[in-house]
């Protein structure tokens, strides 16, 4: 292997990351990983720590589940690629959507279009959401609503319907037709209201008004995650996402369940939807359905929808859309063994059991250190920290400050995310409660560093 510091000049040199500014690299060279076993990393200097991340909310059931490995191995000499796309298919890819029936049949959903990620489902779920209407012969509802600080992807529609400027602004103008309310947000929202189900009736007043403004006639669907993630784990009140089912079904709007990130266990429940009781019409799901190991998602998708896409005869219901790798064999087989072990493991389970312990913990943190504004969690195994300069007026904390929090925490033992002003967990839900007690450990570390 290359020493430490040829491979960060060639990284400088090279490569252009996500998320970060293009010379970003050259003046912070990034961590460089190099091997991970369990629910630990080691970088390329030897240094190990817990990974507070799960790679990016995806490595739930962390970096050495044998069996999805397995299965990737086992599928690649039996066949390694082969489209899905009208006339082909294979044998993987069919008998997970049966899979994926039975696991997702408490929220309603029964059919599965596979997709290759994240933001490839979001989009997946936006075209089809329009072209449902299209096909009930309904063409002008094309408008979709969203939440502010909601995050879904970095396609040109996800974009769009993204509640967060910081990936809107420099590709705008974006997709037309795209409106946004105020998120449920307790800790900053336009309405200065802290108790959360008043404000979660505030932003559902704003959400009628809304399509009030726009004419229900035109609007195709509304796309939230069950709990905001990486606009920084802001969880709503309970009766929030029912209350938008409820409002959807009045106007015959379609709601999409952005579950990339809440899928599979994250939330304590096997869904973030069914944490709420609520059936959308289409779920976008990824990152945890192969554990990260093989980039794959799926759009699950109701009967209701289905049906109208099924039975149409004028021909509006062909799907002009799909991708390459759509019901790539290895990535449905390694879905198949991962979605086996996450069952068998109840990660669900563990991950309310882990989360209530590492928030108490964060809660603990923020008694002792006052530039702790806002903890956010008690929802499975997401939390977050929001910092501030200022407890008192809530001001902005300056961003080296929450950078060194960060560093530190490395050196002592955990990896930890930064987002804006806030420091974001999302470990492995097989994490053990050493493990949540490193985290804890290492964070208390960067906040005495300060």
């Amino acid at each position: 292997m290359k020493d430490s510091n040829f491979l960060k000049e060639m990284n400088a040199r090279s490569v252009w990351h996500p998320m970060a500014h293009p010379a970003d690299s050259q003046k912070n060279p990034p961590t460089i990983v190099t091997g991970a076993q369990g629910v630990r990393i080691t970088d390329v200097d030897g240094h190990e720590v817990v990974d507070g991340v799960g790679g990016l909310w995806n490595v739930n059931l962390g970096f050495s589940c044998q069996p999805v490995k397995d299965a990737i191995a086992a599928q690649l000499d039996r066949l390694p690629y082969y489209s899905i796309f009208r006339g082909t298919t294979n044998d993987c890819v069919i008998e997970l959507a049966e899979e994926l029936r039975d696991f997702f049949a408490p929220d309603g959903l029964s059919r599965a279009f596979y997709t290759s990620g994240g933001s490839d489902s979001v989009e997946t779920a936006l075209r089809l959401a329009r072209q449902y209407h299209k096909v009930k012969g309904e063409p002008a509802r094309i408008k979709y609503l969203s939440l502010k600080k909601g995050y879904h992807g970095t396609h040109t529609g996800g974009a769009s319907v993204n509640g967060n400027a910081n990936f809107r602004t420099q590709y705008e103008p974006l997709l037309p037709g795209c409106y946004h309310i105020p998120a449920p947000y307790t800790y900053r929202n336009p309405f200065n209201e802290t108790d959360p189900e008043k404000l979660a009736q505030l932003c559902l007043q704003a959400l009628e008004d809304e399509i009030a403004f726009q004419g229900a006639g035109t609007i195709a669907a509304m796309i939230m995650e069950p709990v905001l993630g990486a606009g920084g784990v802001i969880p709503p009140h309970e009766s929030f996402m029912p209350a938008v089912r409820e409002i959807c079904s009045k106007h015959g709007i379609l709601l999409i369940a952005d579950e990339v990130i809440t899928a599979f266990g994250r939330t304590g429940s096997w869904t973030g939807s069914r944490h709420w009781g609520v059936q959308p019409d289409l779920m976008c799901t990824a990152k945890a359905i192969t554990n990260g190991y093989f980039p794959f998602g799926a759009v699950m998708i109701s009967d209701a929808v289905a049906e109208v896409f099924e039975q149409d005869e004028t021909g509006l219901a062909a799907i002009g859309h799909g991708y390459t790798y759509s019901g790539h064999p290895v990535g449905a087989a390694a879905a198949l063994a991962c979605l086996a072990e996450t069952k068998r493991l109840n990660v669900k389970d563990n991950a309310a059991e882990r989360g209530a312990e590492l928030f108490a913990g964060l809660q603990a943190l923020q008694a002792d250190f006052d530039v702790i504004g806002d903890v956010r969690g008690g929802h499975g195994l997401m939390c977050a920290l929001e910092l501030v300069s200022d407890r008192a007026t809530k001001a902005p904390i300056d961003k080296a400050r929450v950078n060194k929090v960060q560093e530190v925490a490395y050196q002592s033992g955990a990896m930890v995310r930064v987002s804006g002003p806030n420091i974001i967990l999302s470990p492995p839900l097989v994490l053990a409660s050493e493990d949540v007690q490193v985290i804890l450990s290492s964070l208390r570390a960067g906040f005495e560093s300060l």
